[in-house]
């Protein structure tokens, strides 16, 4: 018997001795706690948690009406290429690297990760340069896992899509908390409609 003869027969025989175990079964995700019952409630917990706010209109017009009276403190506005024209502030139009202002429309907004799910295609430059950023939701898009906000995505896939957790933030340097370091320092999450209505 050469030298790989007894190095194969020795592996044989501890794969042998080893116990056999069923497979535990497909992956179910990790949760840290259950999460409430509503997602729209373990959603603004956490991303108020964050330092994000979290606002509910039961229609578009009702946003579009609270989005007029916050948006005229602000001398214009960049506005992300999905937002509908029910949603867009009646202010003049600025590139996101000078605007005050940016608005967004989320694909969805995740309860177990208190993230809003941001595509790409309406803009990370008005996602993430202007200081202050309202993004609408809607409110069926407001899921408890991150599994779900994902087969939401599922039948038309951005290039690229962002989890946003509330403002930037960063305590890189002197362990000092500063807001608004890599992005928008305050965000508003502008929740539209009620369960059911779809978009």
């Amino acid at each position: 018997m050469n030298a790989r003869d007894g190095i194969l027969g020795r592996v044989r025989e501890a794969v042998a001795r080893r116990e056999r175990r069923e497979h535990p079964g497909s992956f179910q995700g990790w949760r840290p706690e259950p999460l409430p019952e509503d997602a729209l409630v373990g959603f603004t917990q956490l991303f108020e948690a964050a330092g994000g706010e979290v606002l509910r209109f039961e229609s578009e017009a009702a946003g579009r009406e609270w989005l007029h009276g916050f948006a005229a403190a602000f001398a214009g506005v960049a506005v992300g290429e999905t937002v509908p024209a029910a949603l867009r502030p009646d202010r003049p139009a600025l590139p996101p690297e000078t605007a005050p202002l940016g608005v967004s429309m989320a694909r969805g907004a995740v309860a177990e990760t208190g993230s809003l799910v941001l595509d790409a295609r309406d803009g990370r430059r008005t996602q993430l340069l202007p200081p202050t950023h309202v993004v609408f939701v809607r409110r069926d898009e407001v899921v408890a896992t991150l599994q779900e906000a994902l087969a939401i995505l599922r039948d038309d896939l951005p290039s690229a899509v962002g989890l946003h957790s509330g403002p930037s933030k960063s305590a890189d340097i002197g362990q000092i908390l500063v807001k608004g370091v890599h992005g928008p320092g305050r965000v508003v999450a502008a929740v539209v409609g009620t369960v059911g209505t779809g978009p």
